[in-house]
């Protein structure tokens, strides 16, 4: 079992490697589309889906532990 300075760590960890990721990805793709990006419009875009990308973790998160607690 992870301790929870373990657990912060993962998904510090987790997140950050996904927006550095999805950052460059973001910056590479959209111009193979017709849409010409800065990194600073490519940060703001992966900021704005980072979000998305947490709130939908957290809320799935919380689904299943109602459904672990329902059994």
């Amino acid at each position: 079992m992870q301790s929870q300075w373990e657990s912060f760590m993962e998904t510090f960890l987790n997140t950050a490697s996904g927006f550095a990721l999805s950052w460059l990805v973001t910056t590479w793709v959209l111009p193979m589309y017709g849409f010409a990006v800065s990194a600073g419009q490519g940060f703001q875009i992966t900021c704005i889906f980072t979000v998305i990308s947490i709130l939908r973790s957290y809320l799935w998160r919380r689904t299943f532990n109602m459904i672990a607690l329902r059994r």
